[in-house]
Formats: structure tokens, C-alpha cells, sequence
């Protein structure tokens, strides 16, 4: 159990309000099959939404696209990973995944945000064409959802922005009309905060560390932990980011990178099918692999909902003293407004 005290910046003083938050971990890690399923489901939508648009079109659409069409239509690229690492990271913040919500609070409070219910707003460009996907942030930012971007003045006001910083992506031109304090905010991969106070930061994710870089606006950084080294939480002055690595032994990065090789193995050596041993030695990965053989013939936004009763359940609970009842962050419903702002950038073919 963890405990946290919000109402004052350093030690209580003699009349200060605290208001508790208590963060329960409402059930044992779930077993790999589970675990890996759970990731598995990020990733399934990660690759379906790189798919060049005018293909995925061609096969059913995002909505019609069936799993054994996208073992067939998939090209391997090397930004795939790093595409499915953001939807991870953005599922596992949505659904309440212990390991990566209780490090990204960590970092949330190192930035100053105040709030208690964590979440998140999936962020990025549709490289292929001019539509962008917003109608669902619309149901989640309201008119006073804050962008905190680290600087003296009055925050700005993040569903104002959301359409200009899509622009400045595909447009550079337009990056010079972005106010200054924020003029980098269209490399962000999401906006990270709480939905209870609506203070949000912007967020980039690397799955390569070395890759990871600063830009006014940004303020946190999330990678993997670095083999060898430290995995604490840190401030990089150069950079103007808290860091925020993830674990991998027993921990995300580990669960995230069995649930890639399922999906990545199950596509290209098993054309939807379970592949022999030799690339899916392990037994629990074979079991998620038969899952997904299991339902080739169904669209993948249907497989993905189908494997969300087999996946890892919610880990946390979050309670204030104030309130009456538990607060639960994930549920099914609220998933379905935090999804994504934008789509993710295509891989060029």
C-alpha cells in the first residue's frame, strides 16, 4: 500500500489540510498468460493504426479489417515498436497498470501537477492524410482542461491547441504561429495528467533512450530503464525533462517485449497462425498465440475487445478519505473516451 498527502509542497505545518490518497493493489500480479495479453491488445492496435490509410482501406477500414488480413497487409519498419510502446504506455496509464501508473505519478509530482486520478491522452499525427482523429479527446478535454508546460504565466488551454499542434506536425511553417512556451508541443506522443483537477503536461516517449530530446512545452520524458543503470526517476537539465524510465526485469518493459514478439512471430512466421516452437518457445506465449489464432477470422478492433476479459484486471484502487466510496480509475467506459487524440505517424513505405 502507498500513501500520499497532498496540500503542501514539502513537510505539513501546524494547520495544514492534508487529504490522503491511498493507493491499494487490489489483486496478485496476474499470471504471464494474462500480462501478456494485456499488452498484446496496445500493440494489436498500434500496428493496425501504422497501416498506410489508403491500405487499410482497401482491406475493411479501420473499423472492418479482419486479423488475418493484417498478418498479410503489415510491413515491418523500424518505427513499429516504438509506435506500439506508446500505446502500451498510454494503456497501461488508462487501465491503471500498477507498474507504470505508480512511476508516472512519481514523475507528474516531480512536474508539479496536483490530481489523484491519472490518465491519458494518446497524441500523434496521421502522416497519410488530412484527416485528423480528435472526436474522441473532444469527449474528455473540456473548456478549462490546462496545459501546464513549466513556465511563469497563465496555462494554456490544451483543446484550443490540440488542432494547431496536428497542423505544425505536417505543416512546419505553422509551428512559427505556436506561442513560444509551447511552440514544440507537436513532438509530443501524449499529454499526461489527472483527469479530477484537468492539469495535463506534454509527453514523449522513446523506445531507443538515446533518441529521447527536449522541446519547449515538454515536459516529461518516459523510455525504457537502461541496462546496468539506475532506473530512479530523474531531472535532465540539458534536456529541460524528468525522465521517467520503465523497469524491465519482472516488470513492463519485460511484459511488453514477450507481448511484442507474440504479435510480431503470430504475423509474419505464423501468417495468423501459431508458429512453430522455435519462435515461440515459450509455453504462455503460445497460449496468447492460440487466442489470436482462434479469432484470425474476426476484425481486430473486435479481437482486441474479445481478449479484454483474459487480459491482466486493474491492479489499483484509489481512495481519498474525503470520498464516500472508492474512486476506480479505468473502467470500461472511461477507456472509451481517452483512447487517442490523433493516430499515430504511418510507417513510410
Amino acid at each position: 500500500m502507498r500513501i500520499r498527502a497532498s496540500g503542501c509542497k514539502d513537510k505539513p505545518t501546524v494547520g495544514t489540510s492534508l487529504q490522503l490518497q491511498l493507493e491499494l493493489q487490489r489483486n496478485r500480479v496476474a499470471d504471464e498468460v494474462s500480462a501478456i495479453t494485456a499488452v498484446v491488445r496496445p500493440i494489436l492496435r498500434g500496428i493496425l493504426s501504422s497501416l498506410k490509410a489508403e491500405v487499410r482501406d482497401q482491406a475493411g477500414g479501420l473499423e472492418g479489417l479482419k486479423l488475418f488480413m493484417l498478418a498479410r497487409l503489415r510491413k515491418a519498419g523500424d518505427g513499429d515498436v516504438g509506435i506500439c510502446f506508446e500505446y502500451a504506455v498510454h494503456d497501461a496509464l488508462t487501465t491503471g497498470q500498477a507498474t507504470v501508473t505508480e512511476r508516472v505519478v512519481d514523475a507528474l509530482r516531480m512536474c508539479n501537477v496536483p490530481g489523484s486520478q491519472v490518465a491519458s491522452i494518446l497524441f500523434g499525427a496521421e502522416k497519410s492524410g488530412t484527416k485528423t482523429l480528435i472526436a474522441t479527446a473532444r469527449q474528455l478535454l473540456t473548456p478549462e482542461s490546462l496545459l501546464l508546460y513549466g513556465k511563469q504565466g497563465r496555462p494554456a488551454k490544451l483543446r484550443n491547441y490540440i488542432d494547431r499542434f496536428a497542423a505544425a506536425f505536417r505543416k512546419p511553417a505553422v509551428r512559427n504561429e505556436l506561442p513560444q512556451s509551447i511552440s514544440g508541443l507537436w513532438m509530443a506522443d501524449l499529454f499526461a495528467g489527472y483527469r479530477d483537477t484537468d492539469r495535463w503536461i506534454g509527453t514523449t516517449l522513446k523506445i531507443n533512450r538515446d533518441l529521447l530530446e527536449g522541446a519547449k512545452g515538454l515536459r516529461l520524458g518516459i523510455v525504457p530503464a537502461f541496462q546496468g543503470a539506475s532506473d530512479a526517476i530523474y531531472r535532465d537539465v540539458s534536456k529541460n525533462l524528468v525522465v521517467c524510465p520503465l523497469p524491465y526485469d519482472g516488470s513492463f518493459m519485460q511484459i511488453f517485449y514477450q507481448a511484442w514478439e507474440v504479435v510480431v512471430q503470430f504475423l509474419t512466421k505464423g501468417d495468423a497462425r501459431v508458429p512453430s516452437e522455435v519462435y515461440l518457445p515459450r509455453p504462455a506465449s503460445r497460449q496468447v498465440a492460440r487466442y489470436l489464432e482462434d479469432r484470425r477470422d474476426h476484425t481486430v478492433l473486435a479481437v482486441i475487445d474479445a481478449l479484454e476479459p483474459l487480459a491482466q484486471p486493474q491492479l489499483l484502487e484509489s481512495q481519498q478519505t474525503a470520498a464516500p466510496a472508492p474512486i476506480i480509475s479505468g473502467t470500461s467506459a472511461e477507456r472509451a473516451t481517452t483512447s487517442a487524440v490523433l493516430a499515430p505517424i504511418p510507417r513510410s513505405t
